[in-house]
C-alpha cells in the first residue's frame, strides 16, 4: 500500500472527494460515488468498494443489499490527487435502476 499517495489524497472540505468506477476488462465508466478516508481505508482493506453515502450520512459497501459487489481490481489517484478511479470487476448491473453503467442516458 501506498501510504503517501492515500495521505496526500485532497478531500474536500466535507472530507470527500470524487470516485469514478470502471469496469475493468471493458474500461466502461459504470457510476461515480464518494469516498472519505475511512472509506478508502476499508476499499483497501477489504477489496470491495466501499463509499460514503452523502444523502444518508453512511457507509455503504457495493453491492451490501443487492449483491452487486464490486470488486476492486486496481485503485488509483489522478495528478492533483482530488479524484480517485476504481477498476473493479462489477458483479450485475452497477446502477440501482438496473442498468449496466449509471451513465445510460446519452445527451450526444
Amino acid at each position: 500500500m501506498n501510504e503517501e499517495l492515500i495521505d496526500g489524497i485532497k478531500f474536500d472540505d466535507k472530507g470527500l472527494v470524487p470516485v469514478v468506477v470502471q469496469e475493468y476488462n471493458t474500461n466502461m465508466v459504470l457510476m461515480l460515488a464518494y469516498m472519505n478516508k475511512e472509506a478508502v481505508l476499508r476499499t483497501i482493506d477489504t477489496k470491495l468498494a466501499t463509499y460514503w453515502s452523502r444523502s444518508r450520512q453512511c457507509y455503504w459497501v457495493k453491492g451490501e443489499t443487492s449483491g452487486h459487489f464490486q470488486q476492486v481490481k486496481e485503485f488509483s489517484v489522478d495528478c492533483d490527487k482530488d479524484t480517485l478511479l476504481l477498476k473493479v470487476e462489477q458483479i450485475g448491473p452497477a446502477c440501482h435502476t438496473g442498468e449496466i453503467s449509471c451513465f445510460y442516458r446519452t445527451i450526444l
